[in-house]
């Protein structure tokens, strides 16, 4: 367990890294079935590749907010996305970041989660609570926690199980987005007991 803390304790570096080629995108969207109208962060948002699929299926209506702490990767973002809805910006989830309280409908993260600490975890979790509206999803996607020709250790990863464990939201559907990936989503509410 004291080697599986210390792996989670490295910093997560993913510039120039990218899990574009191996998603189901339709898949994605399908599971997510975003409305007109919806606020959407992407967190951890890299090269910005789902921000822009985000944006052109809300088709002019809606916004769509960029994060990643990689100050390179989100000055490219705003230098290609200039005059668009998608608004990026440098942040970390973990950590409070500008946007106001109950304000987005959707959070998507994708292969981040697995990087964080437990301390980063607590963060993480306050801050998408503050973040989304009453009944706001939360869309967590991951690498199996199986032998992959990718990816980071399997000590490192998480199982759906240890998702549904860690976040305090309701489950509400989990769904294979690719050959070596799951996409677990939550909403804001209460967990019913």
């Amino acid at each position: 367990m004291a080697e599986c803390e210390h792996t989670r304790d490295l910093k997560h570096h993913r510039r120039g890294k990218s899990s574009e080629q191996y998603l189901d995108k339709d898949i994605i969207l399908n599971a997510l079935n975003i409305p007109p109208g919806c606020i959407i962060l992407d967190a951890g948002c890299g090269n910005g590749y789902m921000a822009k699929t985000f944006a052109e299926q809300l088709n002019g209506t809606g916004k769509v907010y960029a994060l990643d702490p990689d100050d390179i990767s989100i000055n490219v973002l705003q230098s290609e996305t200039e005059g668009t809805m998608i608004e990026p910006f440098i942040g970390d989830i973990t950590k409070q970041i500008k946007l106001k309280d109950a304000s987005i409908n959707l959070i998507y993260m994708s292969t981040v989660f697995h990087g964080f600490t437990e301390t980063q975890i607590a963060g993480f979790i306050q801050e998408v609570r503050r973040l989304l509206k009453p009944n706001g999803r939360l869309a967590v996607l991951e690498i199996v926690k199986e032998e992959t020709p990718f990816g980071p250790p399997l000590d490192m990863r998480v199982s759906p199980g240890e998702l549904k464990q860690t976040i305090p939201l309701n489950p509400t559907n989990l769904v294979m987005a690719g050959s070596y990936f799951y996409m677990q989503i939550f909403e804001n509410e209460p967990r019913r007991t």
